[in-house]
């Protein structure tokens, strides 16, 4: 991912999430919002369900991801990042100098020709994967934020999220968009060459 108190609160899929008594997230926002998790919600079972285990163990070049590894990483990573969303909604509202805009977070979900380096906590690699359990775990996250989203009345917009340069609304929007650039990473391992047939 790029370098992009009390809980007085509702519970959502057993996640206890803030209640801020600000003004509502906008209409288009949430449509906007929701649309996009629901896009990822199952696009990466999609990818990934049908293949084999060589397939999903194919690794294009030494220090590469394998299709694996890559859904390991946003098992790893997802919870964090929902804990830094929760944790935005607890701040004060506060003006960002260099705020990130929302063209700039779809952009980030697209743009594969940026390639970051993943914190070692959420590097994969070497990591036994049971393939089927990262898929259960991520989509029980996945659940977990929709049903937010579909359902919030905090004021997104009204909260900032400092250390991705990013509001409340944004945040959660990139979790999704941090979903689709990593479906688009195995996508380009099943389009390599060498990819295994079965």
């Amino acid at each position: 991912m790029r370098t992009v108190r009390t809980l007085a609160g509702c519970v959502i899929a057993g996640a206890c999430v803030p209640v801020v008594a600000l003004a509502s997230m906008s209409q288009i926002d949430r449509e906007r919002l929701v649309a996009h998790l629901q896009m990822t919600a199952s696009w990466l079972s999609d990818e990934v369900s049908s293949l084999s285990q060589e397939q999903l163990a194919y690794r294009s070049a030494p220090g590469r991801w394998t299709v694996a590894e890559v859904v390991e990483h946003l098992v790893i990573a997802e919870p964090e990042y929902w804990k830094l969303f929760q944790d935005g909604l607890t701040h004060p509202a506060q003006e960002l100098k260099n705020k990130a805009s929302d063209a700039d977070v779809l952009w980030y979900g697209i743009d594969r020709t940026r390639h970051d380096k993943t914190e070692a906590r959420k590097d994969p690699q070497g990591q036994k994967i049971n393939i089927s359990e990262a898929l259960t775990r991520f989509a029980k996250m996945h659940a977990t934020m929709l049903a937010y989203a579909t359902a919030t009345t905090d004021d997104l917009r009204g909260h900032t999220v400092p250390e991705w340069g990013v509001d409340a609304y944004q945040c959660l929007l990139e979790i999704s968009t941090h979903e689709q650039r990593h479906i688009l990473q195995i996508r380009e391992i099943k389009a390599a060459p060498g990819f295994p047939k079965h």
